[in-house]
């Protein structure tokens, strides 16, 4: 569920009305007091289509939109670092949520039936500060948008793009005050089907699922400008797809999610749903991606994620872990993973956690490394783990 980061573009729907009024784009004001698992469990799915058994992925045309469902999201994030050392982390991500199932009948060009909202985040692991930013636009004259062929996914000036119309190698760019990312990134291994054959399950209700594909290891060149420097980068990526019609159930509150790069070149995916009391939901899911791309899908029992410590965010109040203990008897992995950042909490729309992280640990006995990318969502001040 790649992050089933499902629930901001929800939050699209809890205040897009207003994108559906025929006038120019308003200033909006969205607060970051919104509940996820509450406007999850809000949504109407009535007229949406629903992810309910596995379907045969085409690419290109899967890079692209589908606005048949309610959600979805291009996720970007990876860790990178110039030739003199100096390391950052970067999150790209584009979210859209459709605000009815089919257009209301509107002359102006300004209506439509998307909401699109956008999240950047930079990570100077050098500078030991992280600064994030959001986007809001409707899907109307051009303001925002996805499209297959050519490759283009947009929210005003911040971008993914095909080289020669075509998706991967996809170039990233996106830039605020004196921020910029300008990336190109390779595909790497073969895109890996998450769940039963891209079929990623979030619950027991039949069509509480998404379609979800990862491509789990892509080499990155580029350049982050930081204020008046500008350093020349290079790393690794990861991007998830994932389109929906699903919602929390009632009694998960938010998720753990982890996308770890390994040295021996074997990636790991791994997202622990959280229930009110705190146990893991048997929804919870992973994959192991071997060097050579060959895939292993794991359920619930087959690894174990203990989360330590509490990093306390000034902002929020929010209570999170400080550090995590990940194990996998089968693979005979043992992982330590720490962020480079105590803070790395968006401060946006829906607060949220998530940043670039180191890992150390063993494999069959002998020593392992990486770095990664983790996600925590619905945290709150009263929540200690």
């Amino acid at each position: 569920m790649r992050r089933a980061l499902i629930v901001l573009t929800l939050g699209l729907a809890a205040m897009g009305l207003v994108y559906l009024l025929a006038r120019p784009e308003p200033p909006l004001d969205p607060r970051a007091s919104l509940s996820i698992a509450e406007t999850l469990r809000g949504a109407n799915d009535e007229g949406y289509a629903r992810a309910i058994m596995p379907r045969e992925f085409q690419f290109p045309a899967d890079h692209g939109p589908h606005p048949e469902f309610r959600t979805e999201w291009w996720y970007y994030t990876g860790n990178l670092e110039s030739a003199v050392g100096r390391r950052f982390g970067f999150q790209l991500t584009f979210f859209r949520s459709a605000l009815a199932p089919t257009m209301p009948a509107r002359e102006s060009a300004w209506a439509t039936r998307q909401a699109w909202l956008a999240h950047f985040a930079v990570s100077d692991l050098g500078g030991g500060r992280f600064h994030s930013f959001e986007r809001w636009s409707r899907g109307a004259v051009g303001l925002a948008g996805a499209q297959a062929e050519p490759f283009r996914v947009w929210v005003k000036d911040w971008t993914a793009e095909g080289f020669s119309g075509h998706a991967p190698p996809i170039r990233l760019t996106a830039s605020e005050a004196d921020l910029r990312i300008d990336l190109v990134l390779q595909p790497g291994k073969p895109p890996v089907l998450q769940g039963d054959r891209g079929l990623s399950q979030k619950g027991p209700e039949i069509g509480n699922a998404s379609y979800y594909y990862s491509l789990t290891r892509m080499p990155v060149a580029g350049t982050v400008r930081l204020g008046g420097e500008r350093f020349a980068v290079n790393g690794l990526a990861w991007m998830d797809r994932e389109w929906s019609t699903s919602s929390l159930g009632r009694d998960q509150v938010g998720w753990d999610w982890f996308a770890l790069q390994l040295s021996d070149g074997s990636d790991l995916m791994l997202y622990q749903l959280r229930r009110k009391d705190g146990s893991a939901d048997p929804a919870s899911s992973g994959t192991v991606v071997s060097p050579g791309g060959e895939v292993r899908h794991l359920a619930l029992p087959d690894f174990q994620i203990a989360g330590s410590g509490v990093w306390r965010s000034p902002r929020s109040d929010a209570r999170y872990p400080a550090r995590w203990h990940i194990r996998i008897p089968s693979e005979k992995l043992d992982l330590e993973i720490r962020p480079v950042l105590a803070d790395q909490e968006l401060d946006v729309s829906f607060r949220y956690w998530e940043g670039a992280v180191d890992i150390e640990g063993s494999r069959q006995g002998r020593p392992i490394r990486g770095r990664g990318y983790v996600e925590l969502t619905g945290y709150k001040a009263t929540e200690h783990r």
